[in-house]
């Protein structure tokens, strides 16, 4: 009864351990006897007991590996870059996968140290910024002919960062600034000039307008003036005499504007009993002096 129960015992041992699952994406490599016999993909699958092993797991999803380098530019500028490498198994090759690489994240990143040390010197710091994507395809293109015939598919390649030194980063931001305070002073000189021209040209015609006032106003105190002398003569005055009165006049009628003005300058005038009569001959001689020069 013993022996049955041990056998029975064994049997079910047996049983379960000729069964296994896989799971999704995810292949199962199976060694008979210490040689590679099959792949098994997902689901439920029977091996012989004791004599097929399962050697290796593999995965079967898009996994990325991310390679740091340090490399030269052609202008001897030190910098740090970052490639990211997308690659998957792929799902015939998976035992070449698996048997013929013993490291593949080791084959990947020296192939990697590779093209980006090839590529990078050829390039100047402003151009790797400009041609990562340049740098990325290179890469992919190696890592493609190379790894496909170790059963690895390389998905994508990209230059996730790329860090130059400190130094170097600082004086690129002087560079900037510097730049941007050129533009900023060129802008702002050009609207300082604006400036000064609109001015010049808003005070130009003010110049101009006042200057036509000034003149219709002297015209209008000559047609005033010239009413005034005939409505005297008409009165019986001399104009002689008309234009004494006129001036004293006028000469009166400064004064007050002057004193009305409490914000005018100081302004000397003669202010005799005789001041108008004296202006009015001294205005009497200039104008035959000037007539007897014209004469001439």
């Amino acid at each position: 009864m013993i022996v049955f129960w041990i056998v029975v015992f064994f049997g079910l041992i047996t049983l379960f351990a000729s069964f296994f699952t896989v799971k999704q994406e995810t292949a199962a490599l199976v060694e008979r006897l210490g040689k590679f016999h099959s792949t098994r993909h997902a689901g439920l699958h029977l091996k012989i007991p004791f004599i097929d092993q399962i050697s290796k797991r593999m995965n079967l999803r898009i996994q990325q590996l991310d390679v740091m380098i340090d490399t030269k530019t052609l202008d001897n500028v030190f910098v740090k870059m970052k490639i990211s490498v997308q690659f998957q198994v792929i799902r015939n090759q998976v035992a070449d996968a698996f048997y013929r690489l013993e490291s593949p994240h080791d084959q990947i990143t020296s192939y990697v140290f590779d093209v980006v040390r090839a590529e990078v010197p050829k390039l100047k710091l402003d151009d790797v910024f400009l041609k990562k994507d340049d740098i990325a395809v290179a890469v992919k293109a190696e890592l493609q002919d190379a790894m496909q015939s170790y059963g690895y598919d390389i998905i994508k390649a990209l230059v996730t960062d790329i860090d130059p030194d400190d130094q170097v980063k600082h004086a690129m931001n002087r560079i900037n600034a510097a730049e941007r305070e050129k533009t900023a002073a060129e802008y702002e000189s050009e609207a300082q000039r604006i400036r000064i021209v609109a001015v010049a040209k808003a005070e130009a015609e003010s110049k101009k307008l006042q200057g036509q006032g000034i003149a219709d106003q002297r015209r209008e105190i000559a047609k005033g003036l010239e009413e005034s002398v005939k409505i005297l003569n008409v009165t019986g005055i001399s104009p002689h005499e008309a234009s004494a009165l006129i001036v004293v006049t006028q000469h009166y009628d400064t004064l007050q504007s002057i004193g009305a003005n409490n914000r005018s300058n100081l302004v000397l005038l003669p202010n005799t009993p005789t001041a108008a009569s004296s202006l009015l001959n001294d205005l009497v001689a200039a104008m035959a002096v000037s007539n007897k020069i014209e004469e001439v």
